[in-house]
């Protein structure tokens, strides 16, 4: 239940007004949590560390920096609560109002504008002609399918031929920098394959033409932002001497391969097989390509208006959806932008023909929603909670519950109701071939 009061006002360009009120009740509460918490690590004669009273850590500190820490604490979940309670579809950052601190005995309000998903006024929807492909396997796709087998059955055999890109080479090697041997630059056995592009630029390109015996040396310069620090940007010689040299031989494209490779009689039974698993995959492309555009054909026949600004906004959103994505594997913001070379505001205007596709798609399937009034059952919620349920150890209805009581079964609601109007308008389309 929320604990705030909000008035919403519409503004131009799809953007809204909310004034937002937090009752004194409410206010009185956080306050006074925060001060026994800024008590914790205050010491005052007469009391135990951690047990002063909320009143007397505000009389210490002061009325308005507990209020000031209050509101920096709590403002991002009175707002959550907010534009939960007004049914608000956000779209970017909020600008928030604060105003002057509210004096002891009154509420406190504040205010935000922020952009929402936009409203679309829909055109035909139902029983729409859309183009549909057929799920194929090109000859040429099955043909790439075999040399990728062929490549993970390839064995490496020693040959007495001097090394090319794509041979691997079996080396010892002696690393120095102004005629000194540094740390970890030295190495035996070491097999490494030319255009592989994993050593030291200029490395690998040196060493073609290397046969097994021969000895060479290998100059170059440590990259500036070499890992090691104390080597980058330094030149060094490598005195390599080869041992062996490997080509990687593909096995024959005969029945025994076939027989190897999948467990089949011969290569056409491979083919036919490889075809079959093929298709089966882009049945499923062509599916999705196929709701998409029915989706696309909706929208394109709604009216909606785009503003600039929430189209902005909505590539910031999408960016930074990546970008925390990638997070978690381990690759932060600035690494990402470092890697592909591209910069903020260019990845920014990337994302703008997707932000705008989103949000239309979005915009026309809230609109059927409504005209089609579609309300998902507590079976169709159920159903969509039974993985999660099984994951979490607990029943769906549990997991519906304990969502509910979070304010976040609305979220659920609107993704299954999104879910079944595109459902709809797919199944009433009527599928066409390519022109």
């Amino acid at each position: 239940m929320s604990t705030v009061t909000s008035n919403v006002k519409e503004l131009a360009d799809s953007r809204v007004r909310v004034e937002v009120e937090v009752p004194l009740e409410e206010l009185d509460r956080r306050i006074a949590q925060t001060a026994r918490s800024m008590g914790k690590e205050m010491k005052m004669a007469g009391f135990r560390k951690g047990k002063i009273p909320a009143e007397v850590v505000i009389q210490r500190i002061g009325r308005e920096a507990v209020v000031d820490e209050t509101i920096r604490g709590s403002l991002g979940h009175w707002y959550s609560e907010a534009v939960d309670g007004a049914r608000l579809a956000i779209v970017g950052q909020p600008e928030v109002e604060l105003g002057e601190l509210p004096a002891a005995g009154e509420p406190l309000v504040f205010s935000f504008e922020v952009g929402v998903r936009p409203v679309a006024k829909l055109g035909k929807y139902k029983g729409l002609k859309v183009e549909r492909r057929e799920a194929a396997a090109a000859p040429e796709a099955i043909d790439e399918q075999i040399e990728e087998l062929r490549g993970k059955m390839a064995s490496l055999e020693a040959v007495e031929e001097p090394a090319t890109s794509g041979d691997f080479v079996v080396m010892n090697y002696v690393g120095s920098i102004d005629g000194e041997v540094f740390e970890g630059g030295e190495g035996t056995d070491q097999l490494i394959e030319l255009g592989s592009g994993r050593l030291i630029p200029g490395f690998e390109e040196q060493l073609e033409g290397i046969a097994a015996g021969d000895e060479r040396t290998v100059k170059l310069a440590f990259p500036e932002d070499y890992q090691a620090e104390e080597l980058a940007g330094k030149d060094a010689e490598f005195a390599v001497t080869a041992t062996e040299i490997r080509r990687r031989i593909l096995p024959e494209l005969n029945d025994q391969f076939a027989n190897e490779a999948a467990g089949l009689e011969t290569i056409a039974e491979l083919r036919e097989d490889l075809a079959t698993r093929m298709i089966e995959a882009d049945s499923d492309r062509a599916e999705e390509e196929f709701r998409e555009a029915v989706l696309d054909a909706v929208a394109d026949n709604a009216k909606i208006s785009m503003p600039q600004p929430l189209v902005d906004a909505r590539a910031s959103e999408l960016l930074d959806r990546m970008l925390h994505q990638l997070s978690q594997q381990g690759i932060s913001r600035e690494m990402y932008f470092q890697i592909s070379g591209r910069t903020e505001e260019e990845m920014l205007g990337e994302s703008a023909e997707a932000a705008q596709k989103s949000l239309r798609h979005e915009a026309a399937l809230v609109a059927v929603i409504e005209a089609e009034d579609i309300q998902p059952g507590d079976g169709d919620i159920l159903t969509a909670l039974q993985g999660s349920a099984a994951q979490e150890q607990t029943t769906p209805e549990k997991l519906r519950d304990r969502l509910e009581k979070a304010n976040r079964l609305d979220d659920l609601i609107e993704e299954l109701s999104q879910r079944q109007a595109l459902d709809l308008i797919v199944e009433s389309a009527v599928a066409t071939s390519p022109s």
